[in-house]
């Protein structure tokens, strides 16, 4: 058997943009779950981005964020440091020593973790007013930092153009943020796997993907620099966002669309985003306990604010809550609402929270609830007829035997929404769900004192 000359084998093939771009988003999505496929296509043509930075006028940001921890900021940091061009990881550097870094025509790029330590509050945010000045600079070429250097405090400008990441929970600058393309991570689900990362095995696995992109890239710098995309987006945005589109379109296939799409989507969720997180898990957790201990599978909004403000230890009934704010915080977990069945009510399906609920609230609802009041204490409607306020129920007075002259009906609840004159049992109307004054459970007749289910309504 003949065996061929190495130097008579044809060379390998190069890989071309598309079969690049494709393995960096599958590596990517190998050790992390993105919250939309949207999300990963952006973040493999931020990092592309980085290594042609020389071509463009413009240094997106990347912002990474999350309602809580444990969504996987910091391992997609980890994965964006082993593929990106030259990471330099910020931890507790300061300002100085960042100018200092940004210099060469091709800067390294800045990875900020637990940025939400450095802007999470106004005190944090005042103490690092330099850095988010440099954040702000460095999105566009040519705007240097002045500072005075030496004994003779000499004025000296310092390069401030160079990508950068930060990755943190909750709210990051607005003036940041409006530079950046931002992710907002989600807690994984037990159903979604990913790899396990580990620097010492995967660093070499996304050093050769760093190290083949890197090559393309450079072999196309004037193509990129010469590059005017058509943008799906304008203003501030478009500046953003065309070094990925630009990328994307050199690659060609599939990307050219993919990108375009995901800078209208993401920049569409950007605008209405207005995070608050820690406030917005604690409703999450209270909306859970108020349906687990309500047993229904609807509520009318305005039934589920004001059993909100009776929930004992919570902040709703000082915080003036109603329910424009209700939707607005349950908006920010992809909640809307929508109406019943017979389009009588406007409200909540538990059904379409139970996905916020099992990524944020990970303790089953069966052990959940804690500080809801008893449903017999609740008044619930759940298409929206006989709704009830948020002042507190009265509670119910002892039974006084009858006299001459005295009406019955005030023997009971003093302030039941019934008109007097009832007696018996009535039915509830149809698709109206109220707990059993008695066990909680669904109620389909109601006498003078209240509503009650099958079981205890015959031994009224």
């Amino acid at each position: 058997m003949t065996v061929p000359n190495v130097a008579d084998l044809p060379e390998p093939l190069e890989p071309t943009g598309v079969e690049l771009l494709d393995e960096l988003r599958a590596v990517i999505a190998r050790y992390v779950v993105m919250p939309s496929s949207h999300s990963l296509v952006a973040v493999t043509l931020w990092v592309a981005a980085t290594h042609g930075l020389p071509s463009f006028q413009h240094a997106p940001r990347l912002v990474v964020r999350s309602p809580e921890k444990r969504c996987g900021k910091s391992r997609l940091l980890d994965v964006i440091a082993g593929t990106c061009h030259h990471a330099l990881v910020s931890v507790n550097a300061t300002v100085a020593a960042i100018f200092r870094s940004i210099g060469d025509d091709h800067p390294p790029t800045l990875l900020v973790d637990e940025a939400d330590a450095l802007f999470g509050t106004k005190r944090a945010a005042d103490n690092n007013e330099d850095l988010r000045a440099l954040l702000n600079a460095g999105h566009q070429r040519g705007r240097p930092a002045l500072r005075c250097v030496g004994p003779q405090q000499t004025p000296t400008e310092f390069p401030t153009f160079t990508m950068a990441a930060l990755a943190g929970i909750g709210d990051m600058p607005d003036t940041i943020v409006d530079r950046a393309v931002v992710v907002t991570m989600r807690r994984r689900r037990q159903d979604e796997k990913v790899s396990q990362f580990r620097e010492r095995r995967d660093g070499a696995v996304l050093r050769v993907v760093r190290a083949k992109l890197a090559a393309w890239v450079k072999a196309n710098l004037a193509t990129l620099a010469s590059a005017e995309p058509d943008m799906p987006v304008e203003d501030r945005a478009a500046d953003t966002w065309e070094p990925l589109v630009a990328i994307a379109d050199l690659a060609g296939g599939h990307w050219p669309k993919l990108a375009r799409t995901a800078a209208e989507v993401l920049c569409a969720e950007s605008e209405e985003a207005d995070l608050d997180h820690s406030i917005g898990v604690r409703l999450l957790t209270d909306v859970r306990d108020v349906f687990a201990a309500m047993t229904v599978g609807f509520m009318a909004s305005q039934d589920l604010v004001a059993a909100l403000r009776r929930v004992e230890e919570a902040p709703w009934a000082e915080y003036d809550f109603t329910t424009r704010k209700l939707a607005d915080k349950l908006r920010h977990f992809g909640v809307k609402p929508t109406r019943n069945t017979t389009g009588s009510a406007r409200g909540y399906r538990r059904e379409d929270l139970d996905d916020a609920f099992t990524r944020y609230l990970p303790v089953p609802p069966s052990e959940a609830v804690r500080s809801v009041k008893k449903p017999s204490d609740l008044h619930v409607s759940s298409d929206g007829s006989g709704a009830s306020d948020t002042s507190k129920c009265q509670t119910e007075s002892k039974r006084q035997s009858k006299t001459a002259g005295q009406d019955p009906f005030l023997t009971g609840l003093t302030g039941s929404d019934d008109p007097p004159g009832i007696t018996g049992l009535v039915e509830l109307p149809v698709g109206q769900l109220e707990p059993c004054r008695e066990c909680g459970a669904v109620a389909t007749m109601r006498d003078e004192l209240g509503p009650l289910c099958r079981i205890h309504r015959g031994a009224a």
